[in-house]
């Protein structure tokens, strides 16, 4: 841990510091605090009107205090300013952990994983994101007409990928790769994996990063789902991998068939099991449910699959033992991260538990299986945001995880959102039924 005497050092270098975190919808929120008063922030933290967040607690009782984590320190260079960035924890006004922080989840499931199972994580999430000439839909929102690898002058976004990577490893953070995605003006960044909590602060400051290092450039980054009828999605995959205290890797097993473990096999059926009831975590919102459409490398199905990339769950080629892994496919940017990775561990920690079978993989294209249509169908992931709530609000296991306060809050800011949606009369609507 970075010490005192460390952090007031560096926070002088910068122009402004910033404590950062999440709403229960997953969208970031900063607090500005004087870098002279860091070292009693740090002690006792900083006050704020918990009931103007999302989920976090009712104005009857609205006092809590942000805590910036030490480690979380990173100087991040951008144009206009030289920002002391840290992430931060949520405690009640009497000093314990308020039990609305959605990143206290995370580090609970990361704790149990550790005392009842002997195990560690390692995560490399997919970032992908749209770059847009403007953030007011039109006919000319597109920055280029590339696609998938496409170089420059065609790929119009590179310079701004490059600035991205280039800030990021500024401050510490390296990529693994970067180009430009199948859709017009889509783009993916890899980032190297790392342990889930710091991967999932990580996101907070990539998003970040990357809408404000898009902005200099004079253009807008959403992580939007589907900003456009008939293409494909920004996602947000997963790849996780299961580490014994010996650093072994417990998904892989030489004699195992596929060379996965029985470990890795529970784990995945953990997932399948608890997917459709943990749906509304992974695709928050009802744009979210508008991907998931066939041949458009989003998942339809409930499956796992080697090498296939319309299944669910995915096993990657691994080079070598230690790069066995898993991908989750379904998740999308637009939810809360720390919930995200805390469900995806918490699944498969349960299919362990129940010792599942994930039975055998998708064989071919998950897209081409002919099925009888159904409204219903527990085969499938959920088709729509309803459908999902309707889930989650069955689901023991995810009231359970979330705990009473967080699950009540979140459903709450969820079922609001639907009810939003599904009463707002569209313009397809008006060209569909106004002449009737």
């Amino acid at each position: 841990m970075m010490k005192l005497n460390e952090i007031k050092a560096k926070v002088k270098e910068a122009d402004s510091t910033k404590i950062f975190f999440t709403d229960l919808n997953g969208r970031h929120r900063s607090l500005p605090v004087n870098p002279e008063n860091i070292e009693a922030i740090i002690e006792k933290g900083i006050g704020f009107d918990g009931s103007s967040i999302a989920g976090i607690t009712t104005v009857d009782d609205s006092d809590r205090l942000l805590l910036p984590v030490p480690e979380s320190l990173r100087l991040v260079q951008f144009k206009d300013e030289n920002l002391a960035f840290f992430i931060g924890k949520i405690q009640n006004a009497q000093g314990s952990r308020s039990k609305s922080d959605p990143r206290a989840v995370l580090e609970n499931i990361l704790a149990k994983a550790e005392s009842q199972y002997g195990c560690r994580f390692l995560i490399g999430p997919e970032h992908e994101f749209f770059l847009l000439t403007g953030d007011e839909f039109n006919e000319n929102l597109h920055s280029d007409s590339a696609g998938y690898f496409h170089s420059d002058p065609h790929d119009k976004g590179e310079f701004v990928r490059k600035r991205i990577v280039e800030t990021l490893a500024e401050c510490g953070i390296r990529f693994e790769k970067a180009h430009h995605e199948v859709t017009a003006s889509q783009h993916e960044i890899n980032l190297e994996c790392l342990d889930p909590l710091g991967a999932a602060d990580r996101t907070v400051l990539f998003n970040y990063v990357t809408q404000k290092v898009a902005a200099e450039c004079g253009l807008h980054a959403t992580f939007m789902p589907k900003p456009f009828d008939g293409q494909n999605r920004n996602a947000f995959h997963i790849h996780l991998s299961m580490l014994g205290n010996g650093g072994n890797n417990l998904f892989y097993q030489e004699d195992g068939k596929y060379n996965l473990s029985r470990t890795a096999t529970q784990f995945i059926g953990g997932i399948l099991k608890y997917a459709r009831e943990t749906s509304i975590i992974m695709a928050s919102t009802f744009n979210s449910y508008k991907a998931y459409v066939v041949e458009r490398e989003a998942p339809v199905v409930r499956g796992w699959g080697l090498k296939n990339r319309s299944s669910m769950v995915r096993v990657p080629y691994a080079s070598s033992p230690e790069n066995t892994r898993i991908e989750l496919r379904n998740p999308d940017p637009t939810g809360n991260v720390y919930l995200q990775v805390a469900v995806l561990i918490a699944m498969g920690l349960q299919g362990i538990e129940e010792e599942l079978n994930c039975g055998q993989p998708d064989i071919g294209s998950t897209y081409k299986v002919r099925r009888k249509y159904r409204v219903w169908d527990r085969r499938y992931l959920p088709k729509s945001m309803f459908e999902a709530l309707v889930e989650a609000e069955r689901s023991k296991f995810l009231k359970e995880l979330l705990g009473e306060r967080i699950y009540n809050n979140y459903m709450t800011l969820k079922i609001v959102d639907w009810e939003e949606h599904r009463t707002h009369v569209t313009p397809k609507e008006h060209q569909k039924y106004l002449s009737i």
